[in-house]
C-alpha cells in the first residue's frame, strides 16, 4: 500500500546541482522544500548495481540511514537503441575524467560511438528515470518516467544539463537544451517521475 509524505522538507540524495534545481522546481508548486546531500555534507555512495532502480535504492538508503530522515533518490540516464541501450546506469562513467564529469566528452564519445557502428539516423534514444523514496522505518516507494526522442549531432542548446544538447524530444524540434526549463519540466522523464510519485504519496 502506498503511503503519504507529510513533511514539508524532502531530503533529495543527490550532489548533481542540475538535477536538485530540476527537482526544486518540480516539487515547489506542491510546498514542498527540497534539500539536497551536499548541502547536508553527506557523502557520496558507490553506485553498484546494474539497473536504475538498484542504484536510486542505494543513494536513498545511504542518505536515509545518515540522516533519520526520509529520503528521494533518483537515477537516471539515457539509452541508445543503436548502441544496445548504452550508456544506460553507466551514463555519468561516459562523462567522468579526472577533473570531474564533463558531459561534453560523453556526448562526444556517444556520437562517435554511433559513427563507428555505423548506425543511420534517425538515432533512437530515451531518457529514463527511476525515484526511490525510503522512510526510516524500511518503507519505500518506486516510480518511473521515460522521455522518447532522438538524438542530433552537433549539440544545440546551453540550458539544462547532462545530454540535454543532444537530446530532442518526441513530438518536438527542439533539445532539452534549447527549452526552457518550465517547457522541459513538462515533458522529461524525470517530470513523468515526479508525477506519478505525486499521485502516490503527495496527493
Amino acid at each position: 500500500m502506498s503511503r503519504r509524505f507529510k513533511g514539508q522538507k524532502l531530503l533529495f540524495a543527490t550532489h548533481n546541482a542540475g538535477k536538485l534545481e530540476e527537482m526544486q522546481a518540480l516539487l515547489a508548486p506542491r510546498g514542498v522544500e527540497v534539500i539536497g546531500a551536499a548541502a547536508l555534507g553527506l557523502a557520496e555512495p558507490e553506485e553498484t548495481e546494474h539497473s536504475f532502480i538498484g542504484n536510486a535504492r542505494i543513494k536513498a538508503l545511504a542518505a536515509m540511514r545518515a540522516t533519520g530522515l526520509p529520503a528521494l533518490a533518483d537515477d537516471s540516464g539515457i539509452e541508445v537503441d543503436a548502441l544496445g541501450g548504452a550508456p544506460g546506469v553507466h551514463t555519468a562513467d561516459w562523462a567522468e575524467t579526472p577533473m570531474g564529469r564533463d558531459f561534453g566528452l560523453a556526448m562526444r564519445r556517444t556520437h562517435d560511438a554511433l559513427q563507428a557502428a555505423g548506425a543511420a539516423e534517425p538515432w533512437r534514444a530515451r531518457f529514463c528515470s527511476v525515484l526511490v523514496l525510503v522512510w526510516p522505518d524500511g518503507h519505500e516507494e518506486v516510480v518511473s518516467g521515460i522521455a522518447e526522442g532522438r538524438l542530433v549531432w552537433p549539440v544545440r542548446g546551453a540550458e539544462g544539463h547532462g545530454y540535454d544538447p543532444m537530446f530532442i524530444p518526441s513530438g518536438e524540434e527542439r533539445t532539452f537544451a534549447e527549452m526552457s526549463a518550465q517547457e522541459k519540466n513538462r515533458i522529461s522523464h524525470r517530470a513523468r517521475a515526479v508525477e506519478a510519485l505525486m499521485e502516490r504519496c503527495f496527493t
